[in-house]
């Protein structure tokens, strides 16, 4: 068994990164064939994901994602390779935001 742990602190709220955490959760159902569970909560929200040979959770909060998956025996030896196809996808959602963000200000400047 492996374990991967990765967090990722943001300054989105939690409305934004709610957004971010089920557009994660839409990605990896569709390219990883998982089964992912979104549960909200007042201050946090919960995704579980699972397939054979994986499962975790991606707590969303104001402030952070924090995901903790646990790897099969099989899997385990992809470790490295999962870890970082998730926090390329990850990082690459909680990118998007900001810049939009920024784009839509400078416009109502100008």
């Amino acid at each position: 068994m492996a374990d991967i742990h990765i967090q990722r602190e943001h300054t989105l709220g939690l409305l934004e990164a709610r957004k971010i955490a089920f557009k994660w959760a839409e990605q990896v159902e569709e390219k990883f064939d998982m089964e992912c569970t979104y549960e909200e909560g007042k201050t946090e929200d919960l995704v579980s994901f699972t397939r054979s040979g994986v499962s975790g959770t991606l707590t969303v909060t104001k402030d952070s994602f924090d995901l903790n998956a646990r790897l099969g025996f099989l899997l385990g030896a992809f470790k490295d390779k999962i870890e970082g196809e998730i926090v390329k996808n990850l990082d690459t959602l909680i990118a998007k935001k900001p810049v939009a963000k920024k784009a839509a200000a400078k416009k109502k400047a100008a």
